[in-house]
């Protein structure tokens, strides 16, 4: 009962965190803030949101947002997006954000498959995967959020020469998306299985969400690869 009552108070603090928009019916691709007011935002992130022209990042299937808010830090410059589809996941995060009065970063409530009714042709620069679920089944592949089927959703959004980011401990998922990849014509920018094996290339794989401590502690490796389309 405990974690059920904590999880309504989540989805209760959410509703009034103006760094939250939310699609509360899957079905109707609107955005709800955190006033009630129905926004749509597509094309219109920069302008209605975060009042700038900076470049957006989206972390999809974020989770508590760990990399949301550590690359928002690091890269002032830039404004970031953590997208997942269950309200209570995200809270973390959006707290974290509002506490720190983080003005380069939000959080939306909506379901990737959709991403297209929220976000217009080249409004995103780049996209971060982090540890999403591996669906390991292959009844399940359509649901791995490297499936070809959501590359085209992600090619439609990001501008050109913009970067997707893959880190997951799951390595059959990690070869499954370089297989993916290969057979649509794209070859990763870098690509590195066990990434914590040697020195890191990129500082910013220095950033452990949730999952990759509890993933980590069990002995599994960690892999990243970037591509562009």
């Amino acid at each position: 009962m405990g974690g059920r009552k904590d999880k309504l108070k989540r989805i209760a603090a959410i509703n009034t965190f103006s760094n939250v928009y939310q699609n509360e019916d899957f079905r109707n691709p609107v955005l709800i803030d955190y006033s009630g007011n129905v926004l749509q935002l597509k094309g219109k992130w920069n302008e209605n949101v975060f009042k700038n022209h900076l470049p957006i990042v989206l972390e999809l299937a974020c989770g508590k947002g760990e990399y949301t808010i550590d690359l928002a830090e690091r890269f002032p410059d830039r404004n970031y997006i953590g997208i997942d589809f269950r309200g209570p996941r995200i809270f973390t995060g959006a707290k974290m954000a509002l506490e720190k009065d983080m003005s380069n970063v939000a959080f939306a409530r909506m379901k990737i498959e959709n991403i297209l009714n929220f976000f217009a042709p080249e409004e995103v620069s780049e996209i971060w995967i982090t540890f999403p679920d591996p669906f390991p089944k292959d009844r399940h592949e359509k649901h791995r959020l490297t499936h070809a089927n959501f590359l085209k959703l992600y090619k439609k959004i990001l501008r050109k020469e913009g970067l997707v980011n893959l880190k997951t401990d799951d390595i059959d998922l990690f070869r499954y998306s370089a297989e993916v990849l290969k057979s649509e014509g794209i070859t990763p920018v870098y690509y590195r299985e066990d990434i914590y094996a040697q020195p890191l290339d990129f500082d910013f794989l220095e950033v452990k969400t949730y999952f990759e401590k509890k993933f980590m502690a069990v002995g599994r490796t960690i892999n990243f690869l970037q591509f562009k389309f």
